[in-house]
């Protein structure tokens, strides 16, 4: 007796999510602003 069932969904179903909402913008201009802010903080401490 075959109890498999084949499952059928969508590729955001199978996530649990959806990607969007601006998240790779956000990560981006914060990493950037993190290395301009070090940047800022090596020229004036000067190693």
């Amino acid at each position: 007796m075959n109890t498999e069932h084949s499952i059928r969904e969508t590729v955001e179903e199978a996530r649990q999510g959806v990607t969007g909402h601006n998240v790779r913008y956000v990560l981006l201009i914060s990493c950037t602003l993190v290395v301009m802010l070090m940047i800022v903080a090596f020229l004036f401490v000067g190693v």
